[in-house]
């Protein structure tokens, strides 16, 4: 079976592959001794229409299927059967369907075209080439497979609700009512007050196990945080977000997962829950709508207005962008070797996907703004810029942001949208601009023929080769936690009897 990720083009009247019906007409008219020309008089169609429905390319309405039937003299039932009328034909479906899939995109290999001239053998060779191709290719992806195609499936199923969680909301508010917080950015006394509201004590600690942000012992009705920096800042980030992360665990009822699948789920809601207490719902909408009618809206603002990290801000705005500002929009975090560490869309941007559909680790292209804010001799103000792609024309608001231990600027974070939708953001008057040709090798992906002429076995690099490439999961743990150092670091700290 194929692994290409490529969705197959579906008819929504029969939910049937449009290249197999389209394949199974063909059959049936040249089986009668028909040319297209004869099929598109009968039917009331133009050739090209009818050469347009044999080939796949169109999703076919259930009332010509009736009228093509009624031409060829076939039940409907025929033409709507799932199985290829001929081998010949479930090779040259294969074929066409990995040709329009995004891994065969990427080779930048010019299409096969089949015709009564290709024998059957070498039609056979191509179509076996290209399936070891997606093996290899999915095999390579795999880190590991299951959880790639679990993030896959995680990120549809935002997409779908437009990135927001209304129960989680609710829960937020609840909360937050709970210890009378009546709007706006939310204090860490205030955080801490969530704790003991919810029966827990903090304690900060300086020898977490480091497979662990924060341990929580439900026993005795302790969390342990890494302990305070000198000016208040715990671990790396906001100490903020460390807390309410274990707090929204807590509250969510999240056990120890079972699956790939069920980690990424609590993972998301265990941020965003936490997200939506350091920003509000109400308030947060509030100040964007205001944003928004002033034409100013801009993922600084929002981040100074809560006192949160830059990161957090852009992707808190694309809980609430769509849901309730009617804005499309896709964010993105990336290393600085540009491969993808985060991402989400729902405003038609094209990321670059493997074989399973993952975006995360995929290199993006270098004319993006997520990548090209990295050469900007000014990192302290925002960054802007305008790309147009073959998805259209996308303008984007990136910042570096520098690594756990604040020496290089690590990766980088950039929101997104449509060219439509720019008049509401401050930076839409920027004059940079970009052209993305991705995914064409010749855009970004191969070097200037003179300059690979000249160096060309001429030199040797050696890899950085990213930790978690080899980075085995502990047995037993989906998260990467190392349970008996948890358990250690637990007898070690637990109230004495």
């Amino acid at each position: 079976m194929s692994t290409d990720a490529t969705a197959r083009p579906t008819a929504p009247e029969t939910g049937l592959d449009a290249l197999t019906v389209g394949r199974r007409v063909r059959h049936l008219r040249t089986a009668k001794g028909m040319t297209l020309e004869d099929l598109a008089t009968a039917v009331g169609r133009a050739p090209s229409q009818v050469s347009v429905l044999e080939n796949g390319k169109r999703e076919p309405k259930l009332s010509l299927l009736q009228a093509v039937a009624g031409a060829l003299g076939c039940p409907l039932a025929e033409l709507l059967q799932e199985a290829p009328p001929s081998h010949r034909d479930a090779l040259e479906i294969t074929l066409e369907r990995h040709q329009r899939g995004a891994v065969f995109a990427g080779l930048g290999l010019p299409e096969v075209r089949v015709g009564r001239g290709l024998p059957t053998d070498v039609l056979e060779l191509v179509v076996g080439l290209q399936e070891e191709v997606l093996r290899l290719h999915a095999e390579r992806s795999a880190t590991p497979e299951e959880a790639r195609r679990a993030n896959a499936e995680l990120r549809a199923q935002m997409r779908s609700r437009d990135n927001h969680e209304p129960q989680l909301e609710e829960r937020a508010a609840e909360l937050l009512r709970a210890v009378g917080h009546t709007g706006g950015p939310l204090s860490q006394g205030r955080a801490a007050a969530l704790a003991t509201h919810l029966g827990f004590s903090l304690h900060y600690v300086g020898d977490l196990p480091p497979t662990t942000r924060s341990v929580t012992d439900l026993e005795h009705g302790r969390i342990y945080l890494p302990a305070l920096r000198v000016g208040g800042a715990g671990g790396s980030g906001d100490p903020r977000t460390t807390l309410l992360q274990a707090l929204a665990s807590i509250v969510l009822g999240h056990e120890e997962p079972r699956s790939y699948a069920q980690l990424l789920r609590q993972r998301v809601e265990s941020n965003y829950l936490s997200a939506a207490l350091l920003m509000p719902q109400d308030s947060a909408v509030a100040f964007l709508r205001g944003a928004k009618a002033d034409r100013e809206l801009s993922v600084e603002d929002l981040r100074d207005a809560f006192a949160v990290p830059y990161e957090t801000a852009a992707h808190r705005f694309t809980n609430l962008a769509t849901v309730h500002l009617d804005l499309p929009v896709h964010f993105m975090k990336v290393d600085r070797a540009g491969r993808i560490l985060k991402a989400y869309e729902n405003d038609g941007v094209r990321f670059p996907t493997d074989a399973l559909g993952a975006v995360e680790g995929q290199p993006v292209c270098r004319h993006w703004t997520v990548r090209t804010v990295f050469d900007i001799a000014d990192q302290l103000s925002p960054y802007h810029q305008y790309t147009d792609t073959a998805a259209g024309t996308f303008w984007c608001t990136a910042r570096t942001q520098p690594s756990s231990l604040g020496d290089s600027l690590d990766h980088s974070v950039a929101l997104g949208v449509p060219y439509a939708h720019v008049k509401w953001f401050r930076g839409r008057a920027t004059t940079e601009r970009a052209t993305s040709r991705c995914p064409d090798p010749a855009c970004c992906r191969q070097a200037a023929p003179d300059v690979a002429a000249r160096w060309e076995g001429r030199s040797w690099a050696s890899p950085r080769t990213p930790a978690s490439l080899l980075a085995s999961t502990p047995v037993g743990s989906f998260g990467g936690v190392d349970t008996p150092a948890v358990y250690d670091f637990l007898q070690a700290h637990a109230p004495k009897r």
